[in-house]
């Protein structure tokens, strides 16, 4: 089939306007209220793990955190559109994305408190592990996508990373292998406007970022990620678009980052309490639950128990992983080769793991 080359630079798609107003037809999916809810709940399970983990962090329970607070519906759009057989390569924001394709609470916390037991997950084997260091797992999906078709397995390489991310040449590299080979991967974009303390429009003078898909041949596309069916709406089409032999696909969603960059950071050292503020206005919780309110019946009885539901199995989850007895330090040398070479064995003797 032959490829299309596209891309689209106007304002954000979206299906709901801050309000929970529907500004056009809303896609199949959209019209079932329990699909709506399941992506509500996914996103409020998302954002009541991320204020757990900022509360442990914050007292010396849990490793440095990168909080995904007003970011959640680019991660759940995208994993809600996702196949098992996919395979999915998260950057440091997308918790409620792993939550959706497997990953356990438990899991969550263990790999945030230096546990690498937390990358073991009990589900999604294929799916990659969290990619802290910027923009350094876009040729990797690219690597998994040429894989996938080398092995003539079913499925589609799936990235998601930062704005920050498209100011490296991992990412461009990237990109251009996908376009040029016809590789069955999508690149999400969580445009949150911040690559920690520089601005967006500080890092690149490209209209979108959507727009830098065209010169590797490949279609872009922007929407509002503060949209959650906007996400999934369009993860959809650019994952039947790879199924179906066409190549890839660009996406930017177009949110913004309500935190700080990490627990290490103090945001409000370089933006303005009024631009977050007013970012509020437009988050992508609020945004959904009004929708439901006003169009399927969403009752004060229904949030309550869901909050509670969430916080019960969050509460929980945070208990097991302190209650997780710590890795002999030995098995910091168990993985690193076959056999050790002599000073390691010597030094994995000496940690009482010899």
């Amino acid at each position: 089939m032959a490829r299309t080359r596209q891309t689209r630079t106007t304002d954000p798609g979206a299906y709901l306007d801050a309000e929970g107003t529907l500004l056009r037809e809303l896609p199949d999916f959209a019209k079932s209220r329990d699909t709506l809810v399941a992506l509500y709940s996914a996103m409020v399970r998302c954002r009541t793990f991320d204020s757990k983990a900022v509360a442990l962090q914050r007292t010396g329970r849990l490793g440095t955190y990168a909080s995904s607070l007003g970011q959640e519906a680019v991660g759940v759009g995208v994993a809600s559109a996702m196949a098992p057989t996919d395979v999915f390569l998260p950057s440091f924001r997308e918790h409620g994305a792993q939550l959706i394709r497997g990953v356990t609470l438990e899991e969550l916390f263990l790999f945030w408190g230096g546990d690498e037991r937390g990358n073991d997950f009990s589900l999604p084997k294929r799916d990659f592990p969290v990619c802290i260091p910027v923009g350094t797992h876009f040729p990797h999906a690219a690597g998994a996508a040429l894989a996938l078709v080398h092995k003539g397995v079913p499925g589609v390489a799936v990235a998601v990373g930062g704005d920050g991310a498209t100011s490296k040449g991992d990412f461009y590299e990237a990109l251009n292998l996908v376009g040029a080979w016809n590789l069955p991967a999508v690149f999400v974009l969580n445009n949150n406007q911040w690559s920690i303390s520089v601005r967006r429009q500080d890092q690149t003078a490209a209209q979108t970022l959507a727009q830098k898909a065209v010169a590797c041949g490949l279609p872009g596309e922007q929407v509002d990620g503060n949209d959650v069916i906007a996400v999934r709406e369009a993860t959809e089409r650019a994952l039947e678009r790879a199924r179906s032999g066409q190549g890839g696909t660009l996406i930017e969603c177009v949110t913004y980052r309500l935190g700080d960059h990490t627990t290490a950071d103090d945001a409000s050292r370089y933006r303005d309490d009024d631009e977050v503020s007013a970012q509020w206005k437009k988050e992508p919780l609020v945004r959904l639950r009004r929708h439901l309110t006003q169009v399927h019946g969403w009752s004060k009885a229904d949030e309550e128990a869901l909050l509670r539901t969430c916080r019960e199995e969050v509460d929980q989850a945070a208990e097991n992983y302190l209650a997780t007895p710590p890795e002999p330090a030995g098995e910091m040398l168990a993985n690193l080769f076959e056999s050790l070479p002599r000073d390691l064995a010597r030094q994995a003797e000496e940690l009482g793991d010899g």
